[in-house]
């Protein structure tokens, strides 16, 4: 334990290292929802196999991201009130964790070739992608009572990084034993696919439900083993009308602090656009090239390591040059490369033609692949300094007394609109027939919110 001295006659308490690496294994745990499920494996191949063509297959997985998007906005505001005031987190975090862990499981049925299973499935996937993100709401409640305020930033940037590795080693474990190309039957490492997993029925792409479902269970333990709650301040009635006033407080107080307002807002924005990006790109990726699973996940572990490399010289830049210019070169870097993906097909680069892939060639030999992967690890190495130096630049525009009520906060306008970029892309894509409009407007995601962090000021 920790005793840390807060200038007052009272002194807070704080666990010890066990708890706090007990609590980072919690972002272990989850982020292999999000590499297998809703960016690399699964939503590929549900676009790919599953729906009657990628486009439409494009466009049902971003009405269902929406959906489940349109919930977490609505309730997330009144959950993050409870977590503040009643103080309990480990019952949400299980029960949450639960809906996690049934609706991936639930993912196994989705066969190719059956659209019969589309709507259990997207209603699975729903459920999940609901669980997943409440359970983080009170994860991230945790953060306070477990370090002190200056070393709040450094605890979620550790628990981003470690996701970060977990999610690649999810990624391998399923490209190199589990998922097979259904041609020659053979993995990424060139093995048969373990437990008898079918390539012909894509198996190995299915599995990525259940795995998801038994990895969370596992590496969520430690967390209730090993991390403190603490009893309930209040009753969960009285907790949510505490709650709810604080919020009501802080929303009202915004417009008289407006550089934090205007942050708050581009925030909400171009995280949006962020998310759909990541959501979007392997099932767009899927669409233009016919890649498989091995490709698209390979194409995944390219992209966590430029990830790696970006938010560690992004941290060194941020403590050179400043919060605010990072996330200024992030977006431009995030909005050169979307506009010039939107230039790339499977036999053209900037509209000019190049050779296109060799049908059964080695992996990535079209020069508009290779394009495409250059491109990838463009937005990989922008998209974690983007996210890290935007929590660096509220710390410096809260005030001190009240930053981890201005966290959630930040938390808040993170989520609040998350629906709205996977609405617009499906809604787009369902008009269009085409991928490429639906992805086109992210562009305007990621121009507003660079005309609206010019105005705030650091």
């Amino acid at each position: 334990m920790t005793t840390i001295e807060t200038g007052t006659d009272s002194a807070k308490t704080y666990p010890g290292r066990a708890a706090v690496v007990s609590w980072i294994f919690f972002d272990w745990a989850a982020q292999p929802y999000f590499t297998l499920i809703t960016t690399f494996v699964f939503a590929p191949y549900f676009a790919g196999f599953v729906a009657s063509d990628p486009a439409s297959g494009q466009a049902l997985w971003g009405f269902a991201t929406a959906a489940a998007g349109l919930a977490i906005a609505l309730l997330s505001p009144v959950l993050g009130a409870i977590a503040d005031a009643s103080g309990r987190r480990k019952p949400w975090i299980a029960g949450f964790g639960a809906l996690l862990v049934i609706g991936a499981s639930a993912m196994w049925i989705g066969k190719p070739g059956n659209p019969d299973v589309i709507p259990a499935l997207l209603l699975a996937y729903a459920i999940a992608s609901v669980g997943v993100e409440f359970a983080t709401v009170f994860n991230n409640a945790m953060m306070p009572t477990l370090v002190p305020p200056d070393k709040i930033g450094r605890l979620s940037g550790t628990g981003w990084a470690t996701g970060y590795v977990g999610g690649i080693l999810s990624l391998v474990l399923v490209l190199g034993f589990l998922a097979a190309n259904a041609e020659t039957g053979r993995t990424l490492f060139g093995l048969t696919p373990l437990f008898g997993l079918d390539p012909v029925t894509h198996a190995g792409d299915r599995i990525t439900g259940p795995l998801t479902a038994l990895w969370f269970v596992v590496f969520v333990t430690p967390m209730f083993l090993f991390t403190p709650d603490y009893p309930a301040k209040r009753p969960i009635r009285d907790a949510l009308g505490e709650g709810l006033r604080e919020l009501r407080e802080s929303l009202v107080s915004l417009p008289k602090q407006k550089s934090m307002a205007r942050f708050l807002l581009a925030n909400m924005i171009y995280t949006d656009g962020l998310v759909s990006l990541f959501a979007f790109g392997g099932i767009y990726a899927a669409g233009t090239f016919g890649w498989d699973t091995i490709r698209i996940g390979t194409f995944g572990i390219i992209l966590a390591i430029a990830g790696t490399f970006g938010a560690w010289l992004g941290g060194k830049l941020d403590d050179a040059l400043g919060p605010k210019r990072v996330i200024t070169g992030s977006l431009v870097i995030l909005l050169f490369a979307i506009v010039v993906i939107l230039t790339v097909n499977k036999d053209s680069i900037l509209f000019m033609p190049v050779a296109p892939p060799v049908p059964d060639g080695p992996l990535f030999a079209g020069a508009a692949e290779r394009a495409y992967i250059v491109l990838g690890c463009l937005i990989g190495a922008a998209g974690g300094p983007l996210q890290a130096a935007s929590r660096t630049l509220l710390i410096r525009l809260a005030p001190k007394d009240r930053i981890a009520q201005y966290f959630g906060l930040f938390a808040l306008t993170g989520k609040v609109t998350s629906f709205i970029g996977p609405l617009l892309i499906g809604a787009i894509t369902a008009a269009t027939a085409s991928q490429k409009a639906g992805m086109a407007v992210l562009v305007g995601f990621f121009v507003l919110g660079l005309a609206l962090l010019a105005r705030v000021r650091a």
